[in-house]
């Protein structure tokens, strides 16, 4: 099937996550001891902990995770995504199916029967400084399993997007496993997020693998890119990067992204905005992104795009944007 008439533009697969956003200050983060600027996973209780302590203070709920929130950017563009994520047959549960159905994202996978735990959670806490910190609770998200790829809507699609995230359990990396192979059978581009330098840490050596044997896109920021290659220099990371895959998009927060691909280095420059909530921001940029390469753009202009959906997003509390941006793609490639 060539890539032009297929039905979906990108096939998502992430960890299905309901949100809990929270402004917070520092010393929240101190008291409860988590890293600032990273994604933290605990066990219930801690983040039951985290909620009592935050109840007095405004909260909003959003049906998030990371490859969630970037198909959600690609349908905001006019882009037609489908989404693989596993929810319990609970009330978070049914507001995360609702709210991707009601953005016109397909997203087709059963709910894990109603006794064996809870849809996944994360708390999502931005300090004054605008930066994101985040608590997961992954619930039933890790029992994601092969089977639950669907091949006729994968092969349907022109992208593959996986989020590194989901290398954190057994099941769901091995679902990433099959949805690479299954995409390479059907000439389907595959592109992973490396999602968190602590992520990247911890399983260097199989996104080595995946990137060497499936990638045609990675997506990473500064810091990920420092962690996979090891180098502190960008420069460096960037030449490294630059033969594994080919499209390397590597964001450098206000400074725009660097694409790399072929050998050859480019730099986009990013749009200038007031931060309020870095939240999303890479996810965002990924949406943007897969949506130029979706649509035939070349990788310079899917950064401009993704630039300019990554800077629309941090301007709000959240992750997701909720207009119609199908008619600023003219004056954003202008």
């Amino acid at each position: 099937m060539g890539h032009s008439n297929r039905k979906f533009d990108v096939f998502g697969v992430g960890n299905a996550l309901v949100d809990t956003l929270a402004f917070v200050d520092e010393s929240f983060l101190e008291r409860h001891q988590l890293a600032r600027g990273i994604m933290t996973l605990a066990d219930s209780r801690r983040q039951g902990d985290l909620l009592h302590d935050l109840q007095d203070r405004s909260l909003e709920l959003r049906s998030g995770g990371s490859a969630a929130n970037t198909m959600w950017t690609l349908a905001r563009l006019g882009g037609k995504a489908v989404y693989a994520g596993k929810v319990a047959a609970d009330a978070n549960g049914e507001f995360y199916r609702r709210d991707l159905g009601e953005a016109g994202i397909e997203f087709y996978v059963k709910e894990a029967a109603e006794d064996h735990g809870a849809t996944g959670t994360c708390v999502v806490m931005t300090t004054p400084d605008s930066q994101r910190t985040m608590c997961t609770h992954l619930g039933v998200s890790t029992r994601l399993h092969s089977h639950d790829i669907d091949e006729e809507r994968l092969k349907s699609a022109k992208f593959l997007y996986l989020e590194g995230y989901l290398w954190d359990a057994e099941a769901p990396r091995k679902a990433c496993e099959r949805a690479m192979e299954m995409a390479r059978k059907h000439d389907v581009r595959v592109a992973l997020t490396f999602s968190d330098p602590f992520c990247v840490e911890r399983y260097r050596d199989e996104f080595r693998r995946a990137v060497h044997e499936f990638c045609d896109v990675v997506f990473c920021n500064a810091d990920e890119a420092r962690a996979f290659t090891g180098w502190h220099e960008l420069d460096a990371c960037i030449k490294e990067l630059n033969g594994l895959a080919h499209h390397v998009f590597i964001t450098n927060s206000g400074e725009g992204a660097f694409v790399a691909e072929g050998g050859t280095v480019q730099h986009v420059a990013g749009f200038p905005v007031k931060a309020v909530d870095t939240n999303g921001a890479g996810d965002a940029f990924a949406g943007g992104a897969l949506f130029g390469l979706s649509q035939g753009r070349s990788s310079a202009e899917a950064a401009r795009i993704g630039n300019y959906m990554g800077a629309q997003v941090v301007q709000i509390h959240g992750a997701r944007l909720f207009n119609d941006y199908r008619e600023h793609i003219k004056g954003i490639l202008a």
